[in-house]
């Protein structure tokens, strides 16, 4: 017997929104169930079965038989009634098609689900299919599209912004983002606004862990495992820092990531629209990490208060506004890198150096140290900074 058109309806949306066919059956079965015990007016709940083969309807009411549970009060067995109307095929036709839409796309969604939840976390690169003033839409691939909100957090506090203030894009533009969130259709959670019209995978370009991805394409060693993103701190848009260190005691992480002339950050920079980003080496000892976190300025000395996880930093006078960056940006960011409360003070406030078992670190060590001391036979100078205590970097510390 040739498959109905129905069958065939059903069997081409299947295939076009790769949802499996029998389960959009069952769904639809379940769907008009609900309807027809409105539309009959039916005493107990119907079950409604679709032929696999010819598509026609039928319609069943599920009488109890016997006496209910005694504990429950519910009936455990029932006898299927037939109901079917002599108009169902008319009935259905007027139901199906929202009926459908709303299977479609919640099968649709649930798919997308199962697919990408899993997956947050995960660096993709899209297109730019349109904007509006609260978020825009960017296509991952063929039927599956991902929303990057950006809407104003005055107005709707409960409302995420991923788009740092200085981007704004254009129709077509292939652009990198982190996946953060896949919404779970089925959830009992409270919905987004407008939710049944908004993609279901949430994207970010502000997420500090958009940087740690964009350094494991760039830079071969992260992706390997040789050298370990340890901390991120970022304002988006503006300026990041990023610490990290080295599982290779003759590997410098710093020069790695840098790349040759700055290459490799150099290509983080460009993808995230030239926001500002500083490499700096990772130490377990907090005085030393502390003052690196503050580069670019040179650090005199760095006391630490461990109990109250607070770090005292002196600086040269003319290294004060660098070390307090521009509206404190500069120690903002390293205060949220390295986790410490940061007080800075300029040595004409101090007066004097640090206490005895402070750590300290000398000017003149700072500046000659700074890069690493190894000149080729060529006479091409090494690039890297020099390791903290030496002066040459991780690849040369041999010949000291």
């Amino acid at each position: 017997m040739a498959t109905s058109k129905l069958i065939e309806a059903l069997q081409e949306l299947a295939h076009e929104r790769k949802i499996d066919e029998f389960y959009l059956i069952e769904r639809l079965e379940e769907s008009l169930a609900n309807s027809y015990q409105r539309i009959l007016d039916l005493e107990w709940d119907a079950r409604v079965t679709i032929d696999r083969q010819t598509g026609k309807i039928y319609v069943y009411e599920l009488v109890p038989v016997g006496e209910p549970d005694e504990e429950t009060g519910e009936y455990e067995e029932f006898e299927e009634r037939d109901v079917t109307p002599s108009d169902v095929s008319r009935i259905a036709a007027q139901n199906a098609k929202s009926v459908i839409n709303a299977i479609v796309r919640d099968a649709g969604r649930q798919s997308i689900y199962e697919e990408f939840s899993g997956r947050v976390g995960d660096l993709v690169t899209g297109t730019v299919l349109q904007g509006t003033p609260d978020f825009t839409i960017i296509k991952i691939r063929d039927g599956v599209e991902a929303e990057l909100p950006h809407y104003d957090q005055k107005r709707y506090p409960n409302e995420r912004n991923e788009r740092p203030n200085n981007e704004h894009y254009r129709h077509n533009q292939r652009i990198k983002v982190l996946i953060i969130d896949v919404r779970d259709p089925s959830s009992d959670a409270p919905r987004a606004r407008g939710d049944q019209q908004r993609p279901s995978i949430v994207v970010s370009r502000t997420h500090p862990d958009l940087i740690r991805r964009l350094f494991e394409i760039e830079v071969p060693e992260i992706y390997d495992g040789l050298v370990e993103v340890k901390s991120i701190a970022r304002e988006p848009g503006v300026r990041s820092k990023v610490a990290v260190a080295s599982r290779e005691h003759n590997l410098d992480p710093v020069g790695a990531c840098v790349g040759p002339k700055g290459s490799r950050v150099r290509m983080v920079v460009e993808e995230l629209r030239n926001e500002r980003v500083d490499v700096i080496q990772w130490s377990d000892d907090p005085a030393v990490y502390v003052g690196n976190a503050l580069s670019p300025a040179r650090v005199n000395s760095v006391a630490i208060d461990e109990e109250n996880h607070y770090a005292t930093v002196v600086v040269s006078d003319d290294q004060l506004s660098l070390a307090i960056g521009k509206e404190g940006q500069n120690a903002r960011l390293a205060a949220r890198l390295t986790g410490w409360h940061i007080d800075i003070k300029s040595a004409s406030f101090v007066g004097a150096s640090l206490v005895e078992g402070d750590s300290l670190i000398d000017d003149e060590e700072e500046e000659e140290s700074e890069f690493c001391a190894f000149v080729s036979e060529d006479g091409v100078k090494c690039r890297n900074h020099a390791r903290p205590g030496s002066r040459y970097c991780g690849i040369h510390a041999v010949l000291e």
